[in-house]
């Protein structure tokens, strides 16, 4: 079985969405920026003030290469990992790409508290956000096999993503 893949920007929901399939339908869920920090042993930010972005884009595209020979997992992948058209291009490979799509005043809403987030760490939140995701959208729809209202409550989210995916797969 091929593995349902998460996108989208950071707050759309990949975590909460991913833990409720993987429960739902039985299938391990891999987070890939817990994976990565777990794999390197630092937290995303100490990883971005120490090692720098490009070191860990470089991480996420090694993750990606290795997550594409799995399959019947969810993988919730991080705000910026399929960016990268090598990893998106590795990451279908095995699966079928679903990118969770919010608005901006969405994002700004979830994440008013955050600060996890190094792409975040900035006075003006609601303009990194918005130069971030105009940057970031039509790369994700470019790698997305499916784009998905995740402004829905999660259950009809993931009832979305297992209806398009079983359809698909015809693998239940």
């Amino acid at each position: 079985m091929s593995n349902i893949v998460l996108c989208g920007f950071m707050g759309s929901g990949k975590s909460t969405i991913g833990q409720m399939l993987s429960k739902k339908l039985s299938m391990p869920l891999i987070d890939t920026d817990l994976y990565i920090e777990e794999k390197l042993g630092m937290t995303i930010p100490r990883i971005f003030e120490e090692k720098g972005e490009e070191y860990f884009r470089q991480t996420e595209t090694e993750v990606c290469r290795e997550l594409s020979h799995t399959d019947g997992h969810i993988i919730s992948t991080g705000g910026g990992t399929l960016l990268r058209a090598e990893n998106a291009e590795a990451i279908r490979e095995g699966g079928v790409i679903f990118l969770l799509n919010v608005s901006e005043q969405t994002v700004l809403q979830r994440l008013r508290s955050d600060t996890t987030r190094p792409l975040l760490q900035r006075k003006d939140k609601e303009k990194a956000v918005h130069d971030l995701m105009t940057k970031r959208m039509p790369l994700y729809k470019c790698a997305a096999d499916h784009i998905i209202d995740a402004e829905l409550i999660p259950d009809k989210v993931c009832e979305e993503i297992t209806d398009i995916f079983f359809g698909e797969t015809h693998d239940v």
